[in-house]
């Protein structure tokens, strides 16, 4: 199969980026980073999580942010929900996309939503229900799709098996996570095979972390497997609270180098994603996670 011609990158720092980092950024930041992005040609930012600040305190300024920001026509900007009470919250702001996570581990669930996998489809009726009653559009994410940090290898049929439970549930695009970063293309691949048997492709998107430097041999084979949707973070920013060892996602800047050089059209301003990068690195006083960026910097 050849790649595909053009490549959606859901761009996920103001969410997953920023709800792992130690510094708290403050709201106005948060509000100018966003705004910096939308300059940038992406059609989906995943902005905030409308989730209890007393777990993830990053995202207790929820509601601040997404009014806040300015709403481009022709850009979604979902947010994760993790319960009936989040989604509440969300639509109180007038949210018109929102994300579902679950994991193809139980014990993954257990650990970071504090149930099992089929507990957490339970859990989603109510909040499914909400959300196509107001029109809203629904994301889904399965972690673990590869490695479980407290389950080991997971089978790629389990992760077949919850991609298209979410998409029976109406979600438009599921996420696959190699949420701690172990994967290898071949792994990828096998996974990929799969899930491609209940689901298709356009349906389907990447989230590779990068712990082990594979995420962008990743995305190269899941471009040959057809995938055409990929999440990433400007700077590399995030990780994941729920797995000791995870380093961050794949840093945005690198997947466009990438594609760019592919000749795969993504409809992203690179150097405009690097300068949001470089204030967003600023406001939490870290180096910068891309070695794209820092090559580009030099040259300026």
């Amino acid at each position: 199969m050849g790649y595909p011609k053009k490549v959606k990158i859901i761009e996920v720092g103001p969410r997953d980026g920023l709800q792992n980092q130690s510094k708290i950024v403050a709201s106005e930041d948060k509000i100018k980073f966003i705004n910096m992005l939308n300059q940038c040609g992406y059609k989906s930012i995943e902005v905030t999580s409308f989730v209890s600040p007393k777990w993830i305190p990053q995202m207790g300024d929820n509601k601040v942010v997404y009014q806040g920001i300015e709403k481009h026509s022709g850009i979604h900007y979902p947010v994760l929900v993790p319960n009936e009470k989040g989604i509440d919250a969300a639509l109180a702001v007038g949210v018109k996309e929102i994300a579902l996570f679950t994991a193809a581990s139980d014990a993954f669930t257990q650990k970071n939503i504090n149930c099992t996998v089929d507990e957490s489809f339970k859990n989603f009726e109510p909040v499914v229900k909400k959300a196509l009653d107001h029109g809203l559009m629904i994301r889904g994410y399965v972690s673990t799709a590869i490695t479980c940090p407290y389950a080991g290898d997971i089978s790629p049929q389990s992760v077949a098996t919850v991609a298209k439970r979410l998409l029976d549930l109406g979600c438009y695009e599921i996420s696959l996570g190699d949420t701690i970063g172990v994967g290898t293309p071949d792994k990828i691949k096998r996974m990929l095979e799969a899930v491609l048997k209940q689901v298709s492709a356009e349906n389907l998107a990447g989230h590779y972390h990068d712990t082990y430097s594979q995420a962008l041999s990743n995305i190269y084979a899941s471009l040959e497997m057809g995938i055409a949707a990929f999440d990433s973070s400007v700077s590399g920013l995030g990780g994941c609270p729920y797995a000791k060892g995870a380093s961050g996602n794949v840093a945005t800047e690198d997947v466009l180098y990438l594609l760019n050089g592919i000749n795969i059209e993504t409809g992203i301003d690179l150097d405009k994603v690097i300068d949001a990068a470089c204030f967003i690195d600023k406001c939490l006083e870290r180096a910068h996670g891309s070695k794209v960026t820092l090559a580009i910097l030099n040259k300026r």
